[in-house]
């Protein structure tokens, strides 16, 4: 049996939780949008044609932000062909997935759903082929009141009342030469500069985020960053970034071990921002926007790419619809550990996608919508983590990974509410076949004024188990009975490959 342990104070604290982080994505590629959220066939169907199913499941996630309409698919996106009545409305290429788009779900059905699931938006501005007038006419249709064109417009539509979105993504990994509109990062950064200029006379509040690098493996990687914030510093908020992790070439212990990767890219960033900012003399922080991450196995992806008949142009057609395992559950759930622990500088991050598409909702056309496997981290973990994230460092063993080098095995964040006095432990062990006993001394908290209110664990005998229509709660969190509170030490067992969440209640 293998032990570890930390400290759990409320004096040591890192940044208030950011509701932003507990973000996700629509974008119109494969199902997500059609089939996904809207399928007006549905026998679940609102009168909007929204999946009131999906609806449920996005609710019950905890979503709380969602990044829309793109991804690459926004880099050659047309805003004005998705408003107004469905039958003028045209079908257009979209070259960033080679499918058609039908624009029967456009900006107003979105921003509709957006309001019936509870959520914030990040709206994505395509400056791949468009640039700072087309920014600032959507920008008009959604915030301006009244009396302009594009307000009345909106109204003509529908929609009195401004829709007061705030935060805005100026563009989409535009370092990719896959990128419709791909830029250098001076020619990017000019570009974003006079956009985010002219957004601000527009309306001077609004939270603005630059473009980073698509992957810490890019070649430009830091060097992107730099030369951008050179040229933008004073007139963003944020800069982004994009991960996603595979088990690569059946390395399980590396895949395991994501976090870490997380942790580093996070931190390159920040130390790249930083040192921007004194280059300038600066007294501003810029934020780091994670607005894409998951599980992805991209190389299957890619190696099917080749097989793709360049000559058809399907409508929403079935495209990288991953299906997770335990072991996936297990790695989104200490990805959500690293964000948390960077939420001094991480303050948005959106998990990529909401539904179908690498997505932790599942749903077939006519059918059943359900819940995978990577749902339950980030909806207990949404639910749970309130107030402010408190710095831990687990003391314990460590296992040698071929990607990562020496890693601990058990990783963890946790979060204090000072209000209900309540403290919440996001724990994964990444032991491949030991479990680990863990201490945790409640230094700082009176003794003896907890109770375990909730205690989940995520694991399974069975590592590729997976939830299906036919088996949709095939891998559920269970209720952990063996987690204790006696003199002032929080105890519990961990599963080797497993992932957990406690909550504690002042008595």
């Amino acid at each position: 049996m293998l032990n570890a342990s930390f400290r759990l104070d409320p004096a040591f604290t890192v940044a208030p939780v950011s509701r932003r982080i507990f973000g996700s994505f629509v974008e119109h590629m494969g199902r997500c949008v059609y089939t996904g959220i809207y399928e007006p066939d549905h026998p679940t169907a609102d009168a909007d044609g929204f999946r009131q199913d999906v609806l449920a499941l996005t609710r019950e996630m905890g979503v709380s932000l969602v990044r829309y309409p793109g991804g690459n698919f926004v880099s050659g996106y047309r805003w004005e062909d998705g408003i107004g009545p469905r039958e003028q409305r045209p079908v257009r290429r979209d070259l960033a997935w080679h499918s058609l788009e039908t624009n029967e779900f456009g900006l107003d059905e979105f921003m509709r759903w957006a309001g019936k699931a509870g959520v914030e938006v990040m709206y994505a501005l395509n400056l791949g082929t468009r640039g700072v007038q087309e920014a600032l006419d959507v920008h008009e249709y959604l915030n301006q009141p009244d009396r302009t064109h594009l307000a009345e417009l909106r109204r003509s539509n529908g929609v009195d009342k401004p829709y007061g979105v705030k935060l805005f993504c100026l563009g989409n990994e535009l370092d990719g030469p896959w990128q419709t509109g791909h830029k250098t990062a001076r020619e990017y950064g000019r570009l974003a500069v006079e956009t985010a200029r002219a957004l601000r006379t527009a309306e001077p509040d609004l939270q603005l985020v630059a473009v980073g690098s698509s992957s810490s493996s890019m070649p430009t990687f830091a060097t992107w960053e730099s030369e951008v914030l050179e040229e933008t510093y004073d007139a963003v908020d944020y800069i982004s970034a994009h991960a996603y992790y595979e088990p690569l070439n059946g390395d399980v212990a590396s895949f395991l071990a994501s976090g870490v990767d997380m942790d580093h890219f996070i931190d390159s960033v920040v130390a790249t921002a930083d040192s921007v900012g004194a280059r300038l003399k600066s007294k501003k922080k810029i934020m780091v926007s994670f607005d894409e991450w998951n599980v992805w196995r991209q190389s299957d992806f890619q190696s099917g790419v080749t097989a793709v008949d360049s000559s058809e142009w399907p409508i929403a057609p079935r495209v990288i619809e991953d299906q997770y395992d335990v072991t996936d559950a297990v790695v989104v759930g200490s990805l959500l550990i690293s964000l948390l622990r960077h939420s001094d500088r991480v303050t948005a991050a959106c998990q990529a996608q909401l539904v179908n598409v690498i997505a932790p909702i599942r749903s077939e056309a006519g059918g059943p919508a359900w819940r995978q496997t990577i749902f339950h981290p980030f909806a207990i973990t949404s639910r749970l983590a309130r107030g402010q994230v408190l710095r831990v460092e687990p003391q314990g063993p460590v296992q040698e990974t071929e990607r990562f080098g020496e890693v601990p095995v058990v990783d963890a964040v946790a979060t204090h509410d000072p209000e209900t006095g309540e403290v919440s432990v996001f724990l994964v062990n990444r032991h491949l076949s030991e479990p680990v006993t863990l201490a945790v001394p409640l230094a700082g908290f009176e003794l003896g004024t907890f109770a375990v209110t909730e205690a989940w664990t995520l694991t399974d005998s069975d590592l590729s188990a997976t939830n299906t229509a036919e088996e949709p709660d095939r891998v559920v969190p269970v209720a952990n009975s063996g987690v204790t509170v006696a003199d002032g030490v929080l105890r519990l067992e961990l599963p080797p490959v497993s992932w957990s969440a406690i909550r504690l209640t002042a008595q």
